[in-house]
């Protein structure tokens, strides 16, 4: 069986070194040393000056919206994971979606302007698979009207635009740490910002409100990352450039085989992008499940990611058509990416969706 991921996992001997720290000093939450060890170890990694470590990947977008939503109108993009908007409503704010570029797959800066109100109380925008936004365009958006960019970087680990760590750009730039992200802590998350001030509330927020052990800053909740989830981003952060390395050669092994018999995601020009996905894009929706039974009969399984659009959602509280992104969430397939997937394996499995389209 071949799922469309698989789980890194360092060796048992490697983790459990880490995990020994953490029973030697009996300390296994509230920031222990290996939450340190990791922050700063990601942060020179990623070379960013700051960072908030957290106990999943979700917490941080909840956290940057509970400081910059207030309530209001959140401008955001109809073609990510379903966090993205469940985070606005969580947060009491209404999401109000700007369709999507047909190209990069992120969200359009004019469908931004067009949809700006004096409700707007900030901008939510995916990297989606990685894939950069204009953050040029989307600055000189906020720029100009005030409103602060927060940026889902959940599939952004490592990936660089014009030699700069992508979690360098936007008021707050949040990431996932999850089993099946690229680099991971099993869950986990970051938020980072270049305003020390946003971050040192955001800061308080994660951790009950707590400003030292006996006075209380704001309303807070617990969002900290505890030193066992650490302790598996230590033992997993030195191979992320090799897991990079290979996830390359599968892309470029796909691609080889596929041809031009799909359409394929537009990385944005002067990006170094860390192939965590393998997205692809069908005809029609028909095709699509098509390839889908023909996989899942050799016992592949891909993944319609991201489906459906989220302008979709049945419970949101008003609808309003996304024709790019509906159109592309009904088409779009990814397919199975991993550490212990072979070139042979992403031929076979290209030559079946071949057979198909």
């Amino acid at each position: 069986m071949i799922n469309v991921t698989k789980t890194y996992l360092p060796t048992l001997e490697r983790y459990t070194s880490f995990l020994q720290r953490a029973f030697d000093a009996a300390w296994l939450t509230n920031r222990g040393e290996l939450v340190l060890e990791l922050e700063q170890n990601i942060q020179s990694y990623l070379d960013i000056p700051s960072s908030i470590l957290m106990t999943n990947g979700t917490l941080p977008l909840q956290i940057a919206l509970h400081l910059l939503g207030k309530g209001g109108e959140v401008i955001t993009t109809p073609f990510s994971y379903v966090a993205t908007t469940s985070s606005i409503l969580w947060e009491n704010c209404t999401p109000v979606f700007a369709d999507i570029d047909p190209l990069t797959w992120t969200i359009d800066p004019q469908g931004i302007r067009d949809k700006i109100s004096d409700k707007t109380t900030c901008i939510l925008a995916t990297h989606v698979f990685g894939n950069p936004c204009d953050v040029e365009a989307l600055n000189e958006i906020s720029v100009t009207f005030g409103i602060p960019i927060i940026y889902d970087g959940a599939h952004a680990f490592g990936v660089r635009y014009k030699g700069k760590s992508i979690f360098s750009f936007g008021t707050f730039s949040t990431c996932s740490f999850h089993a099946t992200k690229l680099f991971h802590c099993g869950e986990g998350g970051m938020l980072t910002s270049g305003d020390k001030n946003l971050l040192e509330q955001a800061f308080h927020k994660h951790n009950f409100g707590h400003n030292g052990p006996l006075d209380y800053h704001c309303v807070g909740i617990n969002a900290k990352m505890s030193e066992l989830q650490a302790a598996m981003g230590l033992a997993v952060l030195p191979e992320v450039d090799k897991l990079i390395a290979h996830r390359k050669l599968l892309v470029e092994t796909y691609q080889q085989v596929l041809g031009d018999s799909v359409q394929y995601l537009h990385i944005r020009e002067h990006t170094d992008w860390n192939y965590a996905y393998f997205p692809v894009v069908f005809s029609s929706e028909e095709i699509t499940l098509q390839v889908v039974e023909k996989l899942q009969a050799a016992a592949i399984y891909p993944r319609r990611y991201f489906y459906p659009s989220l302008n979709t959602l049945r419970y949101l509280p008003s609808q309003e058509a996304m024709p790019v992104s509906e159109s592309l969430a009904t088409r779009i397939l990814c397919l199975p990416m991993s550490h212990s997937l072979s070139p042979d394996e992403a031929r076979f499995i290209s030559h079946l969706i071949l057979s198909v389209c």
